[in-house]
């Protein structure tokens, strides 16, 4: 699997908050975002179920 990179844009307190919990979980803040990305994907996939990969429409949002 390829490595891709990805640019965000974040408001400087958040980026400031990020650093201290990554610095508190002994990781980088690159490292703590992959960890929320994951978790989101998981808690998403428990329950809409698994997501074809290479598939990008947009799912039913709930109302």
């Amino acid at each position: 699997m390829a490595t891709k990179s990805l640019s965000i844009r974040i408001d400087e307190t958040m980026l400031d908050k990020l650093h201290v919990v990554a610095d508190y979980e002994g990781r980088s803040a690159n490292s703590q975002i992959l960890i929320l990305i994951r978790d989101c994907i998981e808690n998403y996939e428990a329950r809409h179920g698994e997501i074809e990969v290479g598939k990008r429409e947009k799912p039913n949002a709930p109302k």
